[in-house]
């Protein structure tokens, strides 16, 4: 696909039935895009209907990935880095499931996932006008918008009701231009059956991670249980397997270059439409300070662990989680820098510019958006490295101050009357707040997060006059003890390292948490006017720019009048594309394929590079079984599609044209970092660990063909 300066132009507007592999579309929109014509072999209604079972009851969310169905006694496939937490709280030094793997021969032998939910997508239903009637001629922004997140809460209340494993939310689409409701049945009781050890299921670590080509089995085995009635309920030895209503077939044909593939999927967040002014806030300000933030926090993790093998466990989730999203940032930076991808988003603007006055009318519905929408970040830009340092002690400053804050603010919130406290925050919702605290405690190791606490409060101390954040001043300029001093005896004297007494500072009010004599919550209560003041800036620029994206995106609809698809937002999405190879620099090809002999010339017995042994004697012996495939002669390990994803969807099934399951997608390559705002089919890829190695893994090296056999597997 050749492109010129107006790239972004077309960018914006590939959205057509004829450019199907372009787009995270709405399982609804799904019958606009002539499927068939493109390769899929069976019908449109076979993927999403609801009149019928389809393949879409298949798919589940995951935490921050997806899975899926892959038998009837509710086995779920999914990334092993989807997993990882679970695995991370389920070791111990004595048995850890990270670097050894973890496999259950009978079902009695599955262990918890802890902390795991997934949901099921029973329902989706366009509810813009119900959610809309009661606000369409309020016009400050900041009360419409109060106005519909109310709304949206009866509604959904009124769907929950007191139904336990039912989930109802709804989802702003186009700035507000439509909203969906999707309902969800929820499971709470999610066991590990199978997981590979680290040295396949990250292997290459993060040398490789968003690389190609890749040689990582990223895959695991989860169970979802229920009551015995069928209701999604939490782990209780009487549980017994979901069955589900749609599971998915995995294919017998092998897959080849140029086949036609197809995603649904759970895709987090995309930007597609976002103007010049927010790409460059996000190049020259939040995606470095975020890099940078993060990279800091892993090397004190990493320097405070390396001969601590119980506390680099207890940091491994963190440690994978923030260098994962490092990872994504510098890649976005670079796609920017390399694109010039700004100047791009600017000469597309002067094209808007020209429509929006080309006519009177034009003129005064659509040229001042763009400038007005820049006044907005204004609101940002005056105390931006005050509330970066803030935002780094709502999770990133240690354990304690991270639950002193939420518990504070969780109480002025409750404190409110019911009509202006946020939105969907009830009791319920706070005592599972209270509940899920056990796992953030079983992460917790000392050294770092007093570590953590030192830094984010030098952090503060080294911000400029008239971005400090007050609160922290009795700590900053106490000239009897440093801040290091503070922290060791702040840890020394709280009672917030107990879980028991965390969970109890959920039910105390205001005055009762005022009360207390602990360190950090004194220091919650003296951030918290800064944080309110941060919040009620927020709002405003939120409701504000909410609104104006809504009218570019108007703008952009009555410009171009094409069909789009809404940027990601965590909601069920599908997407297809083809397996390629693509061109990453001048005189380079990347082949779709990689195999298992790949794995093999990686090797050097070295983590990240380290393969087990067993797994290099079956490439040495030739025991592939029946995951040969014969046109590489060896078992495929990943491929590529031109599908377009972002985080979000790993997990996610990869189906051919019929179907079936022919892989489960884990990552994108790093050459198409800045996907999250653009799609480029010449360098975009979803990277999949294929089907076939992940039944030769599971079969030929976990010796779980049992699990092969329950898929009805057999080739």
């Amino acid at each position: 696909m050749k492109k010129n300066i107006y790239s972004l132009c077309i960018l914006l507007f590939l959205c057509l039935p004829s450019f199907a592999q372009e787009g995270m579309w709405l399982l609804t929109q799904v019958n606009q895009l002539d499927l068939n014509k493109k390769g899929l072999a069976v019908a449109a209604d076979d993927l999403y209907s609801k009149d019928k079972p389809a393949l879409y009851r298949a798919i589940l969310q995951i935490g921050g990935g997806s899975g899926s169905f892959v038998s009837p006694d509710g086995l779920v496939l999914t990334n092993h880095h989807v997993a990882f937490t679970a695995l991370q709280r389920a070791s111990t030094t004595n048995s850890n499931y990270l670097a050894e793997g973890f496999l259950a021969r009978t079902k009695s032998e599955e262990i918890r996932a802890p902390g795991y939910q997934a949901l099921m997508v029973v329902e989706i239903r366009d509810v813009t006008q119900e959610v809309l009637e009661d606000a369409q001629f309020i016009r400050d922004p900041l009360e419409k918008d109060r106005r519909v997140n109310e709304k949206i809460a009866e509604m959904t209340d009124l769907i929950k009701k007191d139904r336990k494993d039912i989930v109802a939310l709804v989802s702003e689409m186009f700035n507000g231009k439509q909203y969906m409701l999707f309902v969800y049945k929820e499971f709470k009781d999610l066991r590990i059956v199978y997981a590979p050890p680290m040295a396949i299921g990250n292997y290459g670590g993060e040398t490789d991670n968003w690389m190609w080509p890749r040689h990582t089995g990223d895959f695991s085995f989860l169970r979802v249980y229920v009551s015995p009635d069928g209701t999604g309920s939490e782990y209780d030895v009487q549980n017994v397997p979901y069955k589900p209503g749609v599971w998915l077939r995995t294919t017998r044909d092998n897959l080849r270059d140029g086949d036609f593939t197809f995603i649904m999927g759970f895709p987090g967040s995309t930007t597609r439409y976002r103007s010049s002014t927010s790409v460059h806030w996000n190049q020259t300000y939040n995606y470095p300070f975020t890099v940078e933030n993060y990279r800091e926090i892993i090397g004190i993790c990493g320097e405070l662990t390396k001969n601590d093998p119980e506390g680099k466990l207890k940091v491994a989730s963190l440690v994978k989680g923030l260098a994962n999203t490092m990872k994504n940032l510098e890649g976005k930076l670079e796609g920017m820098k390399k694109t010039s991808f700004l100047q791009k988003k600017i000469d597309f603007e002067k094209e808007f510019m020209s429509w929006a006055n080309s006519s009177p009318a034009n003129r005064e519905r659509y040229s001042t958006i763009l400038s007005r929408e820049k006044e907005q970040y204004k609101l940002l830009g005056d105390t931006k490295e005050r509330d970066n340092v803030y935002g780094i002690f709502q999770g990133l400053a240690g354990l304690q101050i991270g639950i002193a804050m939420q518990v504070y603010y969780l109480a002025r919130e409750m404190a409110k009357p019911a009509g202006e406290r946020q939105p969907g925050l009830t009791d319920e919702v706070i005592r599972e707040t209270a509940d899920g605290l056990q796992y953030a405690y079983a992460n917790y190791y000392e050294p770092v997060d007093k570590a953590l606490l030192v830094r984010a409060l030098e952090k503060a101390g080294a911000l400029p006059p008239g971005q400090r954040i007050t609160g922290l001043e009795y700590i900053l300029g106490d000239k009897k003890q440093s801040i290091a001093q503070f922290a060791d005896q702040a840890v020394a004297t709280s009672k917030l390292q107990d879980l028991e007494f965390a969970k109890l500072l959920y039910l105390k009010t205001v005055k009762e948490l005022e009360a207390l004599d602990d360190p950090f919550m004194k220091m919650a209560v003296s951030l918290y006017p800064t944080g309110e003041a941060i919040n009620k800036t927020s709002e405003v620029f939120a409701a504000n720019v909410t609104a104006i994206r809504k009218e570019y995106l108007d703008a952009l609809f009555a410009w171009k009048g094409k069909t789009l698809y809404p940027d990601a937002n965590s909601t069920i999405r599908f997407t297809s594309g083809r397996v390629k190879g693509y061109k990453p620099r001048n005189a380079v090809w990347y082949d779709p394929f990689t195999s298992l002999g790949g794995v093999v010339e990686k090797n050097t017995d070295v983590e990240p590079f380290n393969a087990p042994a067993k797994l290099v004697e079956l490439y040495g012996k030739r025991d592939f079984g029946n995951w040969m495939d014969p046109a590489l002669k060896d078992v495929p390990v990943a491929f590529l599609s031109t599908c377009d994803i972002t985080g979000g969807n790993s997990g996610s099934p990869v189906m051919n044209a019929k179907g079936e399951l022919a892989g489960v997608v884990f990552d994108g390559n790093y050459e198409a970092m800045i996907s999250d705002w653009q799609y480029d089919i010449d360098l975009q890829r979803a990277i999949t660990c294929d089907i076939r190695y992940v039944l030769f893994i599971t079969q030929k090296f976990g010796n779980a063909g049992f699990l092969v056999d329950e898929m009805q597997a057999k080739r």
